[in-house]
């Protein structure tokens, strides 16, 4: 089954129908590089503005922050959609990592688990990936998908194993688009989610986004975040600012036409942010 979008009411979150049938809010909130003792609060502001998407990683140790604002919204469990991710140097003992990050976080079962980086040098995703597919199997996670993998990855893991990644996570901005990778992805049945979709604040500036920010009343972010949910992309921004926390999860109300998305794809340059998945071997431990 290929990934699908229920747009819903207008301005509100679309829901994207993941390879399994499990839905994901296509707009979510990231905490990558949120330091632990301000996890909490940013989370609880993005619960209360109405988010119900959380996305962290066990390498970025705010997992137990996470876990404290859901307890503490009274918000259904079952109706946030939790993500987290695989350190690169537990890929060799996937379910305990699993196990502590469901402990950290307070909860019985994470949404969706993926493994973080390929790690290519380790030589060990595709062991991990069946590790995780036993766990899938058992119940303990809705959907485990990947991170960073590129197509080289994704074709040794989808030869060596018998469940299709929901998601692959991947850097996505508008001048770092990975065309080649999301379709590659997407030609799979996997759902393409961007991280760093602001370009950590660099693709804000330009004319045409300013420009169309102008045109719609809008912010910088909110015309990029528009740009992603119109390609069909999840995406997570980040913020520890209550203001444009709230300001971000309005995007969903836009919508850009065809000849706008096409003018923001038009910003590619081809410069990566992040590190690059061939090589980058760090442990994250």
């Amino acid at each position: 089954m290929s990934a699908s979008t229920n747009a819903g009411p207008a301005g509100a979150v679309p829901n994207l129908t993941l390879n399994n049938g499990v839905t994901i809010p296509q707009l979510g909130f990231g905490v990558f590089q949120i330091p632990p003792e301000e996890t909490r609060i940013a989370v609880s502001e993005a619960l209360a503005a109405g988010y119900r998407h959380i996305d962290t990683a066990a390498a970025y140790r705010n997992e137990a922050g996470v876990g404290a604002a859901i307890a503490e919204s009274g918000i259904p469990r079952d109706e946030i959609f939790l993500t987290t991710k695989l350190r690169n140097g537990e890929q060799g003992s996937p379910r305990a990592a699993f196990e502590a990050s469901r402990k950290a976080l307070g909860v019985d079962s994470i949404d969706l688990y993926l493994i973080h980086w390929p790690v290519p040098s380790q030589g060990l995703y595709t062991q991990a990936w069946r590790e995780l597919e036993t766990m899938y199997a058992q119940g303990q996670i809705r959907a485990i998908g990947v991170s960073n993998f590129l197509p080289e990855h994704l074709e040794e893991l989808l030869a060596n194993s018998t469940v299709v990644p929901a998601v692959n996570q991947i850097e996505v901005h508008p001048t770092f688009q990975q065309s080649s990778l999301a379709q590659k992805s997407r030609s799979h049945g996997i759902a393409v989610q961007a991280y760093s979709p602001l370009g950590q604040g660099k693709d804000l500036s330009g004319d045409v986004v300013t420009g169309l920010a102008a045109k719609y009343g809008a912010t910088p972010a909110q015309i990029v975040i528009a740009w992603h949910l119109g390609l069909g992309n999840i995406v997570i921004p980040k913020s520890v600012t209550p203001a444009r926390i709230r300001e971000n999860l309005a995007a969903a109300a836009i919508t850009l036409t065809a000849e706008e998305l096409a003018a923001v794809c038009a910003l590619e340059t081809g410069e990566r942010i992040g590190a690059d998945p061939a090589l980058a071997a760090f442990t994250q431990m």
